[in-house]
């Protein structure tokens, strides 16, 4: 099968790979196009395997969302040059399109398709990149913000009715506050007991008996989960007010996921 410059050109516009990788793969496989990208990644596959070692602290974070479901993923590469390059970006969208139909909610582990598309990064950007991690939530609706570099973002799921505008407005406080859970029910009680600990600590320190020290140690915790939980925090777009007083009667934030890249 013969082939001809416009056959190197869409091969080379598919896989992101030189004119002549792509010529010689069509010479390989006697102009199949199919043959000759499965003949590119086999032959690049060798080189590709040597940068996992690469260490990779640029990506982004992407979300994807339907009616029923939705998602959020990291995917990490070595460079922000690469980082923000449309081919990236656009690969990283189809990384969480896929994640969207996985199964059950929870962590996303890389299927075979998602595996495919980050391989595909590796070759084309010739940088080491991976799937970081995801999530996924179902029922109820969904509200996201991500920061406009791409490098931090978070997915809301809620029960009841708030405007849009409010919706993104939380996810954006919870992005730049970083709570450490909707309330104090959800702070594990070992995190609870280690602030105690600390404030007594810091109240016998400064020459407080056991019973004084217990109380104010008291008014640390609450203080510390006033501070540090969602619904009692203050709005971040206005301190007047808080994240619960923001929520209508019968609107119940249920969970969130907030990622920032590399932690």
């Amino acid at each position: 099968m013969s082939f001809t410059a416009k056959d190197v050109m869409g091969l080379r516009q598919k896989t992101g790979l030189g004119m002549m990788d792509c010529k010689k793969a069509l010479t390989e496989t006697s102009g199949d196009p199919v043959a000759a990208e499965e003949w590119l990644r086999e032959k690049k596959k060798g080189k590709m395997d040597t940068r996992t070692e690469r260490t990779t602290g640029e990506g982004k974070i992407c979300i994807a969302s339907k009616e029923c479901c939705a998602v959020i993923v990291e995917v990490r590469t070595e460079t922000d040059f690469t980082a923000r390059n449309e081919n990236f970006v656009e690969a990283v969208e189809n990384i969480a399109e896929l994640a969207l139909e996985t199964g059950a909610d929870g962590e996303i582990t890389a299927n075979d398709a998602i595996t495919k598309l980050v391989d595909d990064l590796r070759i084309t950007t010739g940088e080491n990149a991976n799937y970081s991690r995801g999530f996924k939530y179902s029922g109820g609706k969904f509200g996201d913000y991500i920061h406009h570099d791409g490098k931090r973002a978070c997915l809301l799921q809620f029960e009841g009715d708030m405007e849009a505008a409010t919706v993104k407005g939380i996810c954006q406080h919870i992005v730049f506050h970083d709570p450490m859970g909707i309330s104090a029910d959800d702070v594990p009680a070992d995190k609870i007991e280690q602030i105690r600990a600390d404030a007594i600590k810091e109240a016998k320190d400064a020459g407080k008996n056991e019973e004084i020290a217990e109380k104010m140690s008291e008014g640390k915790v609450r203080k510390h989960l006033q501070e540090h939980t969602l619904l009692a925090q203050k709005y971040v777009l206005d301190e007047s007010t808080t994240i619960q007083a923001l929520l209508g009667e019968g609107t119940t934030i249920t969970a969130f996921t907030r990622y920032t890249l590399g932690s």
